[in-house]
């Protein structure tokens, strides 16, 4: 049977595929991240339903890692998670990480297996994000509107109430904005005044450099990431007079795990004969 011009126009595609994705670093860049995106929005669909059952567990979010952590393997990115015994700890804590790229989120999946009960601060935006947004509410995720600092402060409380009494941790970003820039960056108050006013521990996880990501060149080449958990950092007994010292005691340890991650990839990329 003779083909058709549409099966001849996709089998040409599938063989130029190869040649385009080694080719051009901006097709990979892309292809890479429409493959995360779209996995996540066509695994979100399948998930939504079994979901439903149990809706706003957090358990859920432990099932979607569950199919979403291939994704990592198909885009070329290996996690090696440290520390990850003070994850297993049966306690609720604010969970403070550094934020770089959405790829944060892939780290996430790689963490929950260890964390078994967790959700997220997210900004109230992504859950207009279908199905996605859907998936994010039915599995515990706290949207707060960032423009209105009132009403994401009685959100934030409410939400420390629940996780104490169930031995949740809540992880928050608390740079805010993601940037991929070699540092971390200086950290706004909100998960800080959460942890004193609520006496909860914080737990800081720390993301080693996306050396292997650059927006601005459109360059997402196979890379490896470090996730590192540090020790438990106790809130009991402070008052909001102590926010600027804890901040400033948390981000100087993340960021010394920072470097330290950095120069263990670094060190880990090194050909055998540069030693």
């Amino acid at each position: 049977m003779t083909a058709s011009y549409t099966e001849i126009f996709f089998a040409l595609c599938i063989l130029i595929l190869p040649f385009f994705y080694e080719s051009s670093h901006v097709f990979r860049y892309n292809l890479k991240f429409f493959l995360y995106y779209a996995i996540v929005m066509v695994n979100s669909v399948i998930l939504i339903p079994v979901f439903c059952f149990k809706p706003k567990d957090v358990k859920n979010l432990l099932r979607a890692s569950t199919f979403c952590r291939v994704i990592s393997t198909l885009i070329g990115i290996r996690w090696i998670v440290k520390g990850q015994q003070h994850l297993k700890k049966d306690q609720s804590c604010v969970i403070v990480a550094n934020h770089q790229s959405s790829l944060d989120i892939l780290g996430m999946f790689e963490l929950w297996p260890h964390m078994n009960k967790c959700t997220v601060i997210a900004k109230k935006e992504l859950f207009y994000m279908w199905p996605f947004g859907l998936a994010a509410w039915l599995c515990g995720l706290i949207f707060i509107p960032r423009v209105q600092k009132d009403k994401a402060k009685l959100v934030m409380n409410k939400a420390a109430e629940k996780i104490k009494e169930d031995k949740t941790k809540l992880w928050v970003f608390p740079e805010g904005t993601r940037r991929n820039t070699g540092e971390v960056h200086p950290f706004k108050k909100g998960a800080f005044h959460l942890a004193i006013t609520s006496q909860l521990p914080i737990l800081p996880v720390v993301y080693s450099k996306y050396y292997f990501l650059n927006k601005k060149l459109r360059k997402f080449d196979h890379g490896k990431v470090v996730i590192t958990a540090l020790p438990i950092i106790d809130t009991k007994g402070m008052t909001l007079d102590d926010i600027d010292r804890l901040m400033k005691d948390v981000r100087e340890k993340m960021t010394t795990t920072f470097y330290e991650n950095n120069k263990f990839i670094g060190e880990s990329l090194k050909p055998l004969d540069s030693y």
